[in-house]
């Protein structure tokens, strides 16, 4: 048989095949990138986009969060995923923009702490929908002033990456939340948004599942009411098709009704600054000179901190910005680094804080101790963080999901955001294992995590958080961000060392108390015998000697 022959290739004919790649076009084709790589994880990681936009938005509008999710099956393996909060609502020309265009939003350009940062997660979930199923995302939304609400159904064209709106009409509907008391009526606001997705997907319950994620969300976020509901389809035995099975509402209760503090957005720092962006940053300024720009585009500039950076370079502080020349920028960058600079600004962060830590975690984890460490404001890369760590330690036995000879619970958050995969890829893992708990108290095999029943609470602050992919599952790992962590779970281990303490001598004392009152019947009866008493004084010395064990301090 004869082998086709193939066409040789040239220059000209190449240079026909080649276009440009919308965004959309490539996470279309590399969805795993985004979290959406399997139909178990892609609801989970749905629902997350969801909540997390939400609740950035009810706090940036001084609201307390109310979020209800509910998963309802409409198809073997297929669900619609709806997400209803009470912010502040989205005005009619951004939605389609909003859910329906990559890289699109507020938070991208903003050095402050969110737990959006790129643009990419709410869209990406709506292109997700559209590629597996068809279907249009359907969004509703109501700002305080408006009569009606909006509602849109729009898709992704991803060969332009532009929303395309298929419907748009007026509606009559505000969000609805379950009752707060048992019996009472619904809570209704005038204002929110309501997004919904159809998808091919998978629901799990487990530690991977959206029931996990909004636990710990709840955690994390003491001052949010949640709402969970999932409909399944089952098989009816009488009918032979299928059913719906509804199932109850279940609600995360406010811990506390304290919104997290405002934050201020941020200029960037110099020294986390690389060389081609401070070329552009100098490209687009808006000031007339160099020194100005120095001073207004850059946080913890000050005028003699400027005059001092143009000397090191030997620039002239007057020069137009947007005329200075590459070498010149060189020189400009070098003298940034070798420059002495204030640390940035820190109320760009808005840390849980040690109580709300607390609250979040009693409301979730019985157990019989608690404590927890905000760590003091730090830099990576001219980037502000923190970091924060608790604890709930329970006896063993005491609470059926912390087993005494199981591994500690670790639970990852970035801006107050659950990350549940990858763990093992995270820094916050790496500090955990790297912790010597061996030395508070807690058996920990070789390069492990150490074991007991309890769970650990590690968050990251930070207004730009260096995850590892754009599906935001995993902290890389800077030496800061790691040195910050040990820290932080040190002190930690340091306080549960004296509570494991504390809990191991009283263990002790009340052995040596059972012991001797276990003998006190046997001593009363002898001293009966050698003295010739009677019964009632018999009974007497038993209880003299059992109030005098009382009233004895044993040591341990």
């Amino acid at each position: 048989m004869a082998r086709k022959q193939t066409t040789q290739e040239t220059a000209e004919s190449m240079a026909r095949r080649q276009r440009e790649i919308s965004v959309s076009e490539f996470f279309l084709k590399n969805r795993h990138l985004l979290g959406f790589d399997s139909p178990r994880k892609a609801i989970m990681t749905a629902v997350k986009e969801a909540v997390d936009n939400s609740l950035d938005a009810c706090e940036e509008a001084g609201i307390l969060p109310e979020i209800a999710v509910e998963l309802r099956q409409v198809a073997d393996g297929r669900f619609r995923v709806a997400v209803q909060d009470n912010g502040p609502g989205i005005v009619r020309a951004q939605i389609p923009k909003v859910f329906a265009k990559l890289l699109y939003g507020s938070k991208f350009h903003r050095l402050r702490m969110s737990r959006g940062q790129q643009g990419i997660g709410i869209s990406a979930a709506g292109m997700y929908g559209q590629l597996t199923t068809g279907t249009a995302t359907v969004i509703l939304s109501r700002t305080k002033s408006a009569p009606q609400a909006h509602r849109l159904a729009v898709q992704i064209d991803t060969r332009a990456n532009k929303p395309a709106v298929l419907s748009d009409e007026a509606a009559d509907w505000r969000p609805e939340f379950p009752p707060e008391d048992e019996g009472g009526e619904p809570v209704v606001y005038s204002h929110g948004t309501q997004v919904a997705i159809e998808m091919t997907a998978q629901y799990v319950r487990g530690r991977l599942s959206v029931d996990e994620y909004l636990k710990q969300c709840a955690v994390a976020n003491p001052h949010l009411r949640l709402h969970f509901r999932v409909t399944l389809l089952r098989k009816d035995k009488a009918t032979g098709g299928a059913a719906e099975e509804e199932g109850p509402w279940q609600t995360y209760a406010r811990a506390v009704r304290i919104l997290p503090p405002p934050v201020a957005a941020i200029q960037p720092h110099p020294h986390g600054v690389e060389l081609g962006l401070l070329m552009q940053m100098l490209k687009d300024s808006h000031a007339r000179t160099l020194k100005g720009a120095l001073q207004e585009d850059f946080s913890r500039v000050s005028a003699r901190v400027a005059l001092e950076i143009c000397g090191r370079a030997g620039l002239n502080p007057k020069a137009n910005p947007t005329r200075v020349a590459h070498q010149e920028i060189e020189a400009l960058y070098q003298a940034i680094q070798e420059t002495k600079l204030m640390r940035p600004p820190m109320d760009c962060l808005a840390p849980i804080g040690e109580e709300q830590i607390l609250a979040g975690l009693k409301k979730e984890f019985p157990a019989d101790f608690y404590t927890a460490v905000t760590r003091s404001p730090e830099v990576y890369r001219g980037n502000p963080f923190l970091v924060e760590v608790g604890v709930a330690c329970a006896k063993p036995g005491a609470n059926p999901d912390l087993g005494a000879e199981d591994p500690v619970r670790v639970m990852r958050f970035a801006n107050r955001a659950p990350l549940l995969y990858m763990g093992g890829a995270c820094a916050m893992t790496e500090a955990m294992e790297g912790v010597n708990w061996k030395a508070y108290g807690l058996p920990q095999p070789r390069g492990g995590l150490p074991v007991g029943p309890m769970v650990f609470f590690l968050h990251i602050a930070s207004v730009w958080v260096p995850f590892t992919s754009e599906s935001k599952e995993a902290i890389a790992h800077y030496p800061e961000i790691l040195k910050e962590l040990t820290f932080a779970l040190q002190e930690t281990g340091r306080r549960l060392s004296a509570y494991l303490g504390k809990r191991k001598r009283a263990a002790e004392a009340d052995r040596k108390r059972s012991y001797i009152e276990k003998y006190i019947p046997h001593l009363a009866l002898g001293l009966q015998d050698i003295l010739a008493l009677n019964d009632r004084q018999k009974s007497k010395i038993e209880d003299d000697l059992t109030k005098m064990l009382e009233r004895t301090h044993l040591e341990a």
